[in-house]
């Protein structure tokens, strides 16, 4: 079994924010990013299929075409837009990154499956200091 990892990058507003709560509990619970105003990030994306290496091409997967599969699936659809109001898959959820690694991973899932990969992990860097990983 062989990992390979492509990166990529985007640029996205979002808050947190419970419709439910009023801004005082927001504001207790999630502090600055409850800003009424929205704020952003510049994230890094990170990406790791696994899998056995195709003996006639030595790959296990074309990088090109991952990220081929990553810009059409997620970073067209996040970049320079607003988690909270622009992007499909994030509709009626709460724009926070672990919940965005969560539906990166639901959009890439089967189209790497399709290639023969097997997609190991989404991992999303929202800081240089705080990231999230998740294996599915």
């Amino acid at each position: 079994m062989i990992y390979i990892t492509r990166k990529a990058s985007f640029n996205a507003a979002h808050k947190l924010s419970r419709t439910d709560w009023d801004q005082d509990q927001n504001d207790a619970v999630y502090g600055k990013c409850a800003n009424p105003n929205w704020h952003g990030h510049n994230y890094w994306l990170y990406v790791t299929v696994k899998g056995e290496v195709n003996p006639e091409t030595g790959f296990l997967v074309d990088l090109k075409w991952l990220k081929d599969v990553m810009n059409t699936y997620v970073v067209d659809k996040v970049d320079h837009k607003n988690l909270n109001l622009d992007v499909d898959f994030m509709k009626g959820k709460l724009a926070s990154t672990e919940n965005l690694a969560i539906e990166i991973w639901n959009q890439l899932i089967a189209p790497i499956a399709e290639s023969g990969a097997i997609l190991h992990s989404v991992k999303i860097y929202e800081t240089e200091n705080n990231y999230v990983e998740y294996f599915g």
